[in-house]
C-alpha cells in the first residue's frame, strides 16, 4: 500500500532458505515518519538453520543502518546522494571524453544549457538511475520544460554521450520486456512472462524511447531489481491478496483522475475515473475479473474478493505512461526528424495511431508571387518560408512531416499545440515579411486530428488515412490568412482554452471533396495573438 507498507515475499526453489519476508511500515508522526523494517526468514534444512544462527539477521542490520547512515546524511546536505554507488569513478578517459561531449552538445543548439547535468548523471548516478533514463522525468526533476530535456536526450544519442532503445513496455509491471535498437527491429507482439499477459505495439501507450550511457562512456550493468518494489511501479497505489470471501477496508487516498482494477490472474479488469474529492468505489473480485462497486467513505478502499480461490488485487493508476517518451510523441518532434531521419519502420509495416493532429499549410498566390519577382528571388523566399516554419513548429512540439510544392505537412501529439502553432505563425507572417523586405507571403492553413496509420514513405516516417486527406482539404478551404479548423478539434477543451486565449473563430459547415455528408468548421480569420504576446 503506497506510502504505508510494503511487504515482498520470496519462496526460494534451492538454497539454505526456504522463504525470506521483507516489510517496511511506515508511520507519520508530528516530526516526519517512522520507517520500520523487518525480516523474516524460514530456513530449508540443516544448513539454512546455520545460516541463519550464524549472524545473518545482524549482518543484515548493520548494512541496512549504513544505508539509514546515507540517508541522515543526504537530508543533512553532507552528501548529494542518498545511496553511494558501489562502483570506482570514472577513468580520467572517460571523464575527459564527457567533457568534451558537453562542449559538443551545447554547441548543437539542442543542449539548453543542460548538458553538464546531463554528464554529471551519467559520471555520478547509480546504474539503476542511468540504465533507463527518460527525459520527461528528468525534465521534471530539474525543472525545465520537457522538449529541452527530450532534444538534450536525442542530441546526446547523436554525439555518443548516450545511446537510445525502443523498449515495448508491458501495460501491467511497465517492464521492457523486448527492446530493439531501432523502429523496424521492433515486432508487433509482445508478452510478460512475469504477469502471464500478451499484448501488441501500441505507439501512443507502450512503444517508449529510453537512454542510457554509451559504453564508451560508462558502462553500465542492467537488470530489474525487486520487478513489483514500489520504483519499478510507482503507478501501483495496491496490492493486496485476499483469501476466499475475504472482506475488508484499507485507508487509503487517490488521486482525481483514472484508475484500474485489476489481479494478477487473467481476467477482465475495472476502469473507473476519480472526481477532486469524490469517495473511492469498492473493488470486488468475481470468478471472471473485478468489477468496481459503490464508492465508500473518503479516505478509505473497499475489497472484496467473491471467488473460491486466493486472488491479489491490484489498483495502479492509468498515468503511468506520462514519463515514457512514446514512439507517438517523439516522432513528432523536429529534432528527431532531424537527427534521426533513418529511424523508420520496416517497408509494408503500418502502425494504427489512435490521435494525432496534423496542420497543413500553403502560400497564397504562390504562382503570382514566381511571376512578380522572378523565380530565384522567390524560390530563395520559399525557402526562408520554410525555415520559418520549420521553428515555428517545432517551437511548439511539432514536427514537419514533409513539404509537397509550397506547402508544408507537419505532425504534433497533441492538438492544443497544433493550434497554437497555427496561430504563432500567423501572428508573426508580417514580421517575417518585414524581414524579408516583402509583403508577398501570405499562408492558409488547415487543422485537424483523429485516427491514422503510421508508414515509411520515401525513407521517411509518414501518415495515410481519413483524418490526412480531411487535413489537406480543409488547408485547401482556407482564404489567405486564415486557418481552418475541423469542428470535432475545435470543440477539444484544450483547444479552446487556446482559442479563447488568442484569436476569435466563426463556426459554419463546408462541402469537402471527397466526403459525402457537410464537415462542421471553425474558421479563424484574425486577428491572431499568440500565446504569450
Amino acid at each position: 500500500m503506497t506510502d504505508r507498507w510494503f511487504r515482498h515475499e520470496r519462496r526460494f526453489s534451492r538454497g539454505p532458505l526456504a522463504s525470506l519476508i521483507a516489510t517496511a511500515e511506515l508511520r507519520p508522526t508530528e516530526r516526519g515518519t517512522i520507517c520500520r523494517y523487518t525480516m523474516d526468514a524460514e530456513p530449508s534444512g540443516l544448513i539454512g538453520r546455520l545460516v541463519l544462527a550464524g549472524g545473518f539477521f545482524s549482518t543484515a542490520e548493520k548494512g541496512f543502518n549504513r544505508l539509514i547512515d546515507g540517508v541522515r546524511a543526504h537530508l543533512a546536505g553532507q552528501r548529494p546522494v542518498a545511496y553511494e554507488p558501489a562502483r570506482p569513478p570514472l577513468d580520467t578517459a572517460r571523464q575527459q571524453r564527457l567533457a568534451r561531449l558537453v562542449e559538443t552538445i551545447e554547441t548543437s543548439g539542442n543542449g539548453h544549457g543542460l548538458a553538464a547535468r546531463l554528464a554529471d548523471l551519467v559520471r555520478t548516478g547509480q546504474d539503476l538511475d542511468v540504465e533507463r533514463m527518460r527525459p520527461r522525468a528528468l525534465a521534471r526533476r530539474w525543472g525545465v520544460d520537457e522538449r529541452s530535456a527530450i532534444e538534450l536526450c536525442l542530441q546526446a544519442v547523436r554525439d555518443g554521450m548516450l545511446e537510445s532503445r525502443w523498449d515495448i513496455l508491458c501495460p501491467r509491471c511497465r517492464g521492457a520486456q523486448l527492446s530493439a535498437t531501432a523502429l523496424d527491429r521492433l515486432p508487433t507482439k509482445a508478452h510478460c512472462d512475469s504477469c502471464n499477459v500478451g499484448y501488441d505495439r501500441d505507439f501512443a501507450q507502450n512503444v517508449e524511447l529510453s537512454f542510457h550511457p554509451a559504453p564508451s562512456v560508462r558502462p553500465v550493468t542492467e537488470g530489474e531489481f525487486c520487478l513489483f518494489g514500489p520504483m519499478s511501479t510507482p503507478h501501483v497505489l495496491a496490492q493486496v491478496r485476499l483469501e476466499p470471501g475475504d472482506q475488508r477496508s484499507v485507508p487509503a487516498s487517490l488521486a482525481a483522475g483514472p484508475w484500474r482494477y485489476r489481479t494478477l490472474d487473467p481476467g477482465d479488469p475495472a476502469d473507473v475515473t476519480i472526481g477532486s474529492g469524490d469517495g473511492i468505489p469498492a473493488v470486488i473480485v468475481t470468478a471472471s475479473g473485478v468489477e468496481a462497486g459503490l464508492a465508500g467513505e473518503a479516505g478509505s478502499l473497499s475489497l472484496e474478493n467473491r471467488d473460491t480461490r486466493p486472488r491479489v488485487v491490484v489498483v495502479e493508476s492509468r498515468r503511468w505512461v506520462e514519463d515514457a517518451l512514446t514512439a507517438h510523441r517523439v516522432t513528432t518532434m523536429q529534432a528527431f526528424r532531424d537527427l534521426f531521419a533513418g529511424d523508420v519502420l520496416r517497408p509494408g509495416d503500418e502502425v494504427a495511431i489512435a490521435q494525432i493532429a496534423l496542420l497543413f499549410t500553403d502560400l497564397s498566390g504562390s504562382t503570382a508571387l514566381y511571376e512578380r519577382i522572378g523565380d530565384a528571388a522567390a524560390y530563395r523566399l520559399v525557402r526562408e518560408h520554410f525555415a520559418f516554419l520549420t521553428r515555428t513548429i517545432r517551437a511548439h512540439d511539432g514536427a514537419v512531416v514533409k513539404t509537397i510544392g509550397d506547402a508544408v505537412m507537419a505532425a504534433f501529439a497533441e492538438p492544443a499545440d497544433a493550434v497554437r502553432a497555427a496561430v504563432a505563425v500567423q501572428s508573426a507572417v508580417q514580421d517575417f515579411n518585414r524581414d524579408q523586405g516583402t509583403d508577398g507571403v501570405a499562408i492558409k492553413m488547415g487543422v485537424h486530428a483523429g485516427h491514422c496509420i503510421a508508414v515509411t514513405l520515401n525513407d521517411r516516417l509518414d501518415y495515410f488515412g481519413t483524418m490526412v486527406n480531411l487535413a489537406a482539404r480543409l488547408q485547401g478551404l482556407a482564404r489567405s490568412g486564415e486557418v481552418l479548423l475541423s469542428g470535432s478539434l475545435a470543440g477539444d477543451p484544450k483547444v479552446a482554452e487556446v482559442l479563447a486565449e488568442t484569436v476569435p473563430g466563426s463556426n459554419e459547415t463546408v462541402s469537402v471533396r471527397g466526403v459525402e455528408r457537410s464537415v462542421a468548421v471553425m474558421r479563424l480569420a484574425g486577428p491572431f495573438t499568440a500565446q504569450g504576446d
